[in-house]
């Protein structure tokens, strides 16, 4: 999954607006009552735990890239937890070198800023979506936006639906929308509802 091409400034740009945007999805619900403890559309797992997840799979990145992974978050406010974990993690890019530092990732070579953008950033998109669809917000993407979203998971091979990535694919009418597309490839069923309560 080496990136030459692309730069450390165009990675890090687009992790901040894959941060921005599950920053949103995460406000939105902190403004609708919060309700964290919803399920979400990751079996067994409510919405706190997805955003829980978030903030460790991260947090552990920068631990094995010896870095500072930051404070434990406080998951009793997960918006205000994903807030202080983004405001870390872009300080912890800003140092001097780090962002564009090389390492041996799982599919190659590659910097830091690439698989923060490319595997974590992609999280916040994905499970940006499940936070939304859990708590009855409306969640979509743009063709461009699911382009690039097939893209990195057509470099991740049959790695995309192995443990703990994405679950099978859901097959879908041929008529989907692009969103739904998406998220049945990511193992995702596009008809999940939350439960009524």
């Amino acid at each position: 999954m080496t990136q030459t091409t692309l730069t450390t400034d165009h990675h890090l740009s687009l992790f901040q607006q894959r941060a921005d945007r599950f920053a949103e999805v995460l406000d939105a619900v902190d403004g609708s009552g919060g309700h964290w403890d919803v399920p979400s559309p990751c079996e067994g797992w409510s919405a706190r735990d997805v955003v829980a997840h978030v903030l460790e799979t991260q947090r552990a990145f920068l631990d094995r890239q010896g870095l500072d992974a930051g404070p434990e978050p406080d998951l009793s406010d997960p918006a205000a937890a994903w807030r202080a974990q983004r405001a870390h993690v872009t300080s912890v890019l800003g140092d001097d070198g780090v962002a564009a530092r090389e390492y041996d990732g799982y599919f190659g070579p590659t910097t830091i800023a690439a698989t923060i953008a490319d595997f974590y950033g992609w999280d916040l998109v994905v499970h940006g979506s499940d936070v939304a669809r859990a708590t009855g917000q409306a969640w979509s993407v743009s063709e461009a936006e699911a382009a690039a979203l097939h893209a990195t998971a057509d470099g991740w091979g049959p790695a995309l639906h192995s443990e703990g990535v994405c679950a099978d694919a859901v097959q879908v009418g041929d008529d989907a929308s692009v969103t739904d597309r998406l998220l049945a490839r990511l193992g995702r069923d596009p008809r999940w509802q939350p439960p009524v309560s």
